[in-house]
């Protein structure tokens, strides 16, 4: 058994090819599309690459790849923090402790040598895709959103780490039968003539403007967020393109008062659903699939959430949802709403209030090294 760092063009198929066969037979994960994998570890198509020192590697025995682990030092992230945290991520591994110190220790290991005084995970990269599921493992993941076996965790804390944050996954029915209490629908009339806010859809046909526009918002709203570094403007123009496929402009939201956008809100259409049947290949007839699909879905991710500090507590977030829930009105339809922080009381409560319940829960782990 020995870890073999990615050095090689083969290497680097074989550590994006190895989640395919490693859960070849799982009911609950779904197949990534394989182009969109292969972009995560191109510097031309991540930009996210650019400001971050990694290093990907495979664990081999017998000739074969029984494991994957990547680890990493994003600068932007520790001087915005102030600390020396090194990251692991893309982690996939056999059912075998010896196997996960291995991978983990080398990790580890190269994190040491880089002067980083701890090590957290999993945190990919790639935005907002951090933790192993700790419960919740009977429902798949929606779109961007990962899934792994539930001996994860054991195998991190038996290595030695220990949680370091949860993030919760809510789910509601907001179909035909869904209707938001009487109480939130007469305050958020009152938030409305108060602030006179007005909320209007995103541009498609100004999508990388508008992808600039989320992003100058998101880093002023949320910049103090346990996890949260500021996002470079210039990243605006690659979620564009990623996005733009997918996205349902009346579920995209932007706040404004005098014309000026104070927030957002950015709800995706769930595309797992499609891509389940594609196996990780968008050609040739994955794009009739995605294509014919993705106006039937019935699942939605709330993915995005953000309101200038000035606005926050003021009821303003739930005039969001309420009208995004006016654009889902009359589809019989499922919503998520995840990555909300465990010590985010202001927003677990909202979500319970509006009669989400909570699903799913992902964790973080962290070690001093």
């Amino acid at each position: 058994m020995k870890v073999q760092p990615v050095n090689s063009k083969s290497l680097l198929r074989k550590f994006i090819h190895f989640p395919y066969q490693f859960y070849q037979n799982s009911q609950h994960w779904i197949a990534p599309l394989k182009m969109d994998q292969k972009n995560i570890f191109n510097p031309d198509k991540n930009s996210m690459l650019k400001h971050c020192h990694y290093q990907l590697m495979l664990l081999i025995k017998d000739d074969r790849s029984i494991g994957r682990i990547a680890v990493y030092v994003n600068r932007v992230a520790n001087d915005y923090w102030g600390e020396n945290i090194g990251f692991f991520g893309h982690y996939e591994c056999v059912d075998d402790q010896t196997a996960a110190n291995e991978l983990l220790q080398a990790a580890q290991l190269w994190l040491q040598q880089r002067g980083m005084e701890k090590m957290r995970g999993p945190w990919n990269l790639v935005t907002q895709d951090i933790g192993f599921i700790c419960d919740g493992f009977e429902m798949a993941p929606t779109i961007l959103s990962s899934y792994n076996p539930e001996y994860y965790n054991s195998q991190v804390i038996k290595f030695g780490m220990s949680k370091v944050k949860d993030l919760l996954v809510y789910h509601c029915d907001t179909g035909a039968g869904y209707r938001m209490p009487d109480r939130f629908l007469k305050w958020t009339d009152k938030i409305a003539r108060r602030y006179r806010v007005t909320v209007r859809s995103i541009n498609l046909k100004k999508m990388v403007e508008e992808a600039q526009l989320i992003v100058r918002l998101t880093n002023a709203s949320i910049g103090d967020n346990w996890g949260y570094y500021p996002v470079d403007e210039s990243e605006a123009e690659q979620m564009a393109n990623d996005l733009k496929m997918i996205i349902h402009p009346e579920l995209v939201l932007i706040a404004e008062i005098a014309g000026q956008p104070i927030g957002y809100v950015i709800t995706l259409p769930d595309v797992n659903e499609i891509l389940k049947t594609m196996n990780g290949r968008l050609f040739p007839f994955g794009i009739i699939k995605l294509w014919r699909g993705i106006k039937k879905l019935n699942r939605y991710r709330i993915w995005a959430m953000g309101l200038l500090k000035p606005y926050q507590n003021k009821g303003i977030s739930v005039l969001l949802f309420r009208r995004l829930q006016e654009a889902l009105a009359g589809r019989d339809v499922y919503v998520e709403a995840n990555w909300v922080l465990e010590d985010n009381m202001l927003m677990n409560n909202a979500l319970r209030q509006l009669k989400f319940e909570q699903r799913k829960r992902y964790r973080i782990y962290e070690k001093d090294i």
